[in-house]
């Protein structure tokens, strides 16, 4: 097994912390919650519900199972699973017993998720469905779809943390996300970073004990699991909506009375309009955020009619920084201004700096690259020293987005320098859907870029020049050709097919924005 960049691996000389930490750790958000809600309803999914007392439990039986079978501080466990219970216990319990974990894309396709296990160098795979041939790449396999996770925790006697080393910079996981390469990259991020972006999404969107979250986006994601650390500190409650639909997630706001949630705006705009047509009572619910892509402005209006006195809250962040970077908290009173379409101001103990190619601070008002610094920037990129060099800069995150400050802070996400697209709050890498395009062998020549959508923000829009003789090829065909190397988000929406070669710069470069640009004319943003 890949052992891991060795920067990102930690150090073996960790003192002890019996259960606390050198800084703070995941151990300490359970340590409080158990100090003031151990009897608190901590996790409830379906007719599951667990106190912290009993989700302490868990955890240390989970230890114990992966103890038991070999794995050690510092090794890698990998999930693939849609939103569940077992998934949070995960989320928490593996960093918690010194483990790192991996949560996977259930929507990626084999070869992607292949790639991921190998790269990570993951021992074990737990899993809510049939890994097939991924089970050759791992050491061994869980399932919770068929009990035996459930099975293995329930036999086991729960494994205390005291004997845990843990320091701050312990990698807690890595987190895949798309390259510019084609290849998918490891985050790695710290407890270190975690527990700052606690910190940091708390001071956007408050929660304290009385408080009751809905998981709704996926776990998988940093933005999904963004609240986890932050609702466990508080001693809040933890609502688990397996699979997004737009009613069930509005009855389990009236049932179980829930206060918070964060979505993707698709997500926003279902539940906004399922709301409108058959109305719940959604008065307990008191903040609605959102991240991952840009709303429309129309869907927040309309969220105000549907969802009363609620404060929709968009967040704006990346993988890489855990991912909090910015907050924009009183979105509906500023619809009417130019600060309605903000990120934000930067979030506490973050620091965000507009950058000019050359390095230097940019202006107030003037376009360049948005920079970050600050306890929630990631370790770096696993087993890619050459990429992370590239974005951790005199420790700075160059982000890729482009983007101004006004004179209040307030951050104005304007592009993307890196190649890539934000559908329905999924990252698509240009050169990802390029590479699957272009393993056709009818295809001569391929660009990808990201159109308008009203539903998703952005969708994947591709550009093709046929071999001579493949005429017969269509958009069908190679869109289903691409469903066998790249998961079903980042395909295409639409092919279109020119005999004219690609635009491309003196240097043979392909001149995207040429291609792009009629698309998004008259709009006051080049991104969805």
């Amino acid at each position: 097994m890949n052992s891991g960049n060795p920067r990102l691996t930690p150090p073996a000389e960790s003192p002890a912390v019996s259960g606390a930490g050198d800084g703070q750790t995941f151990l300490d958000a359970l340590g409080r919650a158990m100090t003031i809600a151990a009897d608190r309803e901590a996790l409830i999914c379906g007719d599951r519900r667990r106190t912290y007392r009993a989700l302490k439990r868990r955890i240390e039986q989970l230890h114990a199972v992966l103890h038991d079978a070999g794995i050690r501080r510092g090794e890698r466990v990998a999930i693939i699973s849609a939103n569940s219970d077992a998934m949070v216990e995960l989320y928490c319990g593996l960093p918690m017993a010194g483990f790192v974990q991996v949560p996977l894309n259930f929507r990626w396709a084999d070869p992607e998720l292949a790639y991921a296990l190998e790269d990570s160098g993951a021992q074990v795979l737990v899993c809510d469905r049939d890994p097939g041939a991924l089970r050759g790449r791992v050491e061994r396999v869980i399932r919770i779809d068929d009990g035996e996770y459930d099975t293995l925790l329930s036999g086991a006697t729960p494994r205390p943390f005291d004997d845990v080393e843990l320091t701050e910079s312990d990698v807690a996981g890595l987190f895949y996300t798309g390259g510019t390469t084609g290849a998918s990259k490891g985050v790695a991020l710290t407890h270190r970073n975690l527990v700052a972006n606690a910190s940091n999404i708390n001071a956007i969107q408050p929660m304290g004990g009385a408080d009751r979250y809905l998981l709704m986006a996926p776990l998988f994601h940093a933005a999904g699991s963004v609240s986890v650390l932050q609702s466990i500190f508080a001693g809040a409650t933890q609502v688990v909506l397996p699979a997004f639909d737009p009613a069930a997630m509005l009855e389990l706001i009236e049932t179980e009375r829930i206060t918070h949630t964060l979505g993707v705006p698709a997500m926003v705009a279902a539940t906004v309009e399922e709301q409108l047509l058959r109305p719940r009572d959604v008065s307990s619910l008191e903040v609605y955020g959102h991240g991952g892509s840009p709303i429309a402005l129309e869907v927040v209006r309309r969220g105000v009619t549907a969802f009363p006195g609620v404060q929709f809250v968009h967040v704006y962040g990346a993988t890489e920084t855990s991912p909090i970077i910015s907050g924009l908290t009183n979105e509906v009173d500023l619809l009417d201004v130019p600060r309605g379409r903000s990120a934000g101001q930067p979030a506490l103990g973050c620091q965000v700096v507009i950058r000019r190619p050359d390095g230097t601070p940019a202006d107030t008002d003037e376009p360049g690259e948005v920079t970050v610094r600050g306890p929630n920037v990631m370790a770096g990129y696993w087993n890619k020293p050459g990429q992370t060099e590239a974005a951790l800069r005199a420790g700075w995150y160059w982000s890729g987005d482009v983007g101004s400050m006004d004179d209040g802070g307030f951050l104005f996400i304007l592009d993307r320098s890196k190649d890539m697209i934000i559908s329905g709050g999924e990252n698509v890498y240009c050169t990802e859907v390029e590479d699957a395009i272009y393993t056709h062998p009818a295809v001569l020549e391929a660009t990808v870029f990201g159109v308008p959508d009203e539903q998703w923000g952005e969708a994947v829009h591709a550009v093709v020049v046929r071999r001579d003789g493949n005429d017969a090829i269509d958009a069908d065909a190679l869109m289903e050709h691409c469903r066998a190397h790249i998961a079903g988000y980042k395909i295409p929406r639409k092919i279109d097919f020119r005999t004219d070669p690609l635009p491309k710069s003196s240097a043979g470069k392909v001149l995207k924005r040429e291609l792009r640009d009629p698309y998004w004319a008259g709009r006051d943003r080049s991104i969805g």
